[in-house]
C-alpha cells in the first residue's frame, strides 16, 4: 500500500510533468506585440455587426480587407451595400458606388488613433494607445486599447482577441454607445499584395468631397 506522502509526491510530480507538455498560452499584449513586429501585410475576410444602445436592430455586413503597413490598407464592405476605403500612405478615399460618391481626407488626420491604426498603421502605438491585458474569453487572449485623447479618436476603447499570434475578433465601442464587433477569418500575414490594390481613382462622374 503506497503511503500518503509518497502518493502526494506522485501527484506532484505528474502536476508537473503536465505543466511541462501543456506550455502555457501567451498573453493578450504578448500575441499582440509578436503579431504588430512580425507582420508587415495581411489579408483577411470579415463579418461586421454593430448593436446600437436603441435596441433597433443590430446592422450586419460582410467584406474582406487588405493592408501593407505603414497607412497602406483596402477595405471593401460587399454586403448588404459596397462601399470602398483605401488608404494610399497619404490620403484616406472613401467610395460609395450607390452615391457615386467620393471623400478624401488627409491619411494622417484619419487613420491618427482610430481603431484601423492598430492593425495597419505604424508600430508606434503607444504614441496613441494606453494598451492593457484585458484576459482570456472564449479561447481567445484580449488586449484593451484606449485612445490617449478620445476626442481624436472618436472611440471609448478596442477589445482585441488573438489566438496563434493573429487577430480573431475586434470589438469597438464608441463615443456614441455603439458596439461595432468585427470577426476576422482566413487571415493570412505578409501575402505578396500588389502596389495597385492601395491607389485610387475617383470613377468619371463620381462627385468627390473633402480636401
Amino acid at each position: 500500500m503506497i503511503s500518503p506522502r509518497a502518493l502526494a509526491l506522485k501527484l506532484l510530480l505528474a502536476g508537473l510533468a503536465c505543466a511541462v507538455m501543456l506550455p502555457a498560452t501567451a498573453s493578450g499584449p504578448a500575441q499582440f506585440q509578436t503579431f504588430i513586429s512580425s507582420t508587415h501585410s495581411a489579408r483577411a475576410h470579415f463579418s461586421q455587426t454593430v448593436t446600437a444602445l436603441s435596441g433597433r436592430k443590430p446592422q450586419v455586413s460582410q467584406g474582406s480587407l487588405s493592408f501593407a503597413r505603414p497607412g497602406r490598407f483596402r477595405w471593401v464592405y460587399e454586403t448588404p451595400y459596397h462601399q470602398l476605403l483605401v488608404g494610399d500612405g497619404t490620403r484616406l478615399w472613401i467610395f460609395d458606388r450607390d452615391l457615386n460618391q467620393v471623400t478624401v481626407k488627409q491619411l494622417g488626420q484619419a487613420l491618427g488613433a482610430s481603431p484601423a491604426a492598430l492593425l495597419a498603421g505604424d508600430n508606434a502605438l503607444d504614441r496613441n494607445f494606453i494598451i492593457t491585458d484585458a484576459g482570456s474569453a472564449d479561447g481567445l487572449e484580449f488586449i484593451e486599447a484606449m485612445p490617449r485623447n478620445k476626442e481624436e479618436g472618436g472611440f471609448e476603447l478596442v477589445r482585441i482577441g488573438l489566438r496563434d499570434n493573429l487577430p480573431q475578433v475586434m470589438i469597438v465601442h464608441d463615443n456614441f454607445g455603439q458596439q461595432t464587433t468585427l470577426n476576422f477569418r482566413q487571415f493570412e500575414r505578409n501575402p505578396s499584395l500588389p502596389a495597385e490594390l492601395f491607389r485610387f481613382t475617383p470613377p468619371a462622374g463620381a462627385d468627390v468631397l473633402g480636401e
